[in-house]
């Protein structure tokens, strides 16, 4: 029997203390342990993107990342995008721009953009599109969620918001 790890993790902005074993996976431990399920899994080889969040302010695949790697870290899901029942402005900027279809690579895009944004407030098409690479949406062509990812910006200096 695999000894398990005491892991302190802040998700976002909420302090979490959970046993895990050594080989479970971030994206297991948010959405099993921690009940975070807006995480998505995808391929878990992480070539699709959907389990997209940010450690330490900084993209990853959390199926890609081992919880015990997570260890003192802060993790933003797609879960803490949103305030007191407001969307943020670039799940807004999603909705306004059509880039949900089937809806399940859009946690990873909306988090991918929420770093790409947090760095580059008005990142041009082709900025949007390279951070894009290695998120894959088998729906929208991409088209969509470019606009929607370039429409958040703006909406985002509109209502002041840094991220």
């Amino acid at each position: 029997m695999t000894e398990l790890r005491e892991l302190s993790l802040t998700v976002n902005g909420v302090a979490h203390h959970v046993r895990v074993e050594p080989r479970r996976l971030l994206v297991h431990c948010l959405r099993q342990d921690l009940g975070l399920t807006g995480t998505h899994v995808g391929c878990e080889t992480a070539d699709c993107g959907t389990c997209v969040v940010l450690l330490n302010g900084r993209v990853v695949k959390s199926c890609n990342v081992l919880a015990v790697q997570a260890d003192d870290a802060a993790i933003s899901t797609i879960e803490g995008l949103s305030h007191d029942g407001q969307r943020h402005p670039i799940q807004e900027a999603f909705c306004e721009k059509h880039a949900v279809q089937c809806g399940f690579c859009t946690p990873g895009m909306i988090m991918l953009a929420s770093e790409l944004l947090s760095r580059n407030a008005q990142p041009s098409e082709t900025e949007i599109r390279r951070a894009m690479v290695g998120n894959l949406c088998r729906c929208t062509g991409y088209e969509h969620v470019v606009n929607a990812i370039a429409r958040a910006g703006e909406l985002m200096a509109e209502a002041g918001v840094a991220r």
